[in-house]
């Protein structure tokens, strides 16, 4: 599993990926995601790719982005996290979430901590996280489609 920022190269890839009406219940598309990070500097679109292949979608939100889910202005706030629908239950996630601190640490040396959102219904993205070392401290948020667990990873 390799992580990369987006660049224009990537185009084809995004438009190709796929997720779920289940998915977008808890996630943005990386298309909208991308344009948010055409606006936003502090947003950094990530692909996980296996091989050639696009699995795995994510942005890294630092500075104001951080903000409403923590008062460490050493961490980081991993969102829009999803899996391509094709390849989800192969472990893409999973091995995804575990490369990220060693990339946060290489790209975003002053972090400390990676912070995420999610939702109280998504039980099997809270499963994933905690099995990848994320701890629930106990923080809770509104979001705009439901109740936010805030969840940490200490680096």
């Amino acid at each position: 599993m390799q992580l990369y920022f987006y660049n224009e190269g990537f185009r084809n890839a995004i438009e190709q990926y796929l997720l779920t009406e289940e998915q977008l219940r808890f996630t943005g598309t990386p298309v909208d995601s991308i344009k948010l990070s055409i606006e936003d500097s502090d947003r950094h679109p990530i692909l996980a790719m296996e091989e050639d292949t696009l699995v795995t979608f994510f942005v890294l939100h630092n500075n104001e982005g951080v903000k409403p889910y923590s008062d460490n202005q050493h961490a980081i706030l991993l969102r829009a996290f999803s899996t391509d629908s094709r390849y989800q239950g192969k472990g893409c996630a999973y091995s995804a979430l575990k490369t990220l601190p060693d990339f946060v640490r290489e790209h975003f040396s002053d972090t400390n901590e990676i912070v995420l959102a999610v939702n109280l219904q998504n039980e099997a993205a809270q499963r994933l996280y905690k099995k990848c070392g994320y701890i629930d401290e106990g923080q809770r948020r509104m979001g705009t489609k439901g109740e936010l667990i805030i969840m940490s990873y200490h680096l």
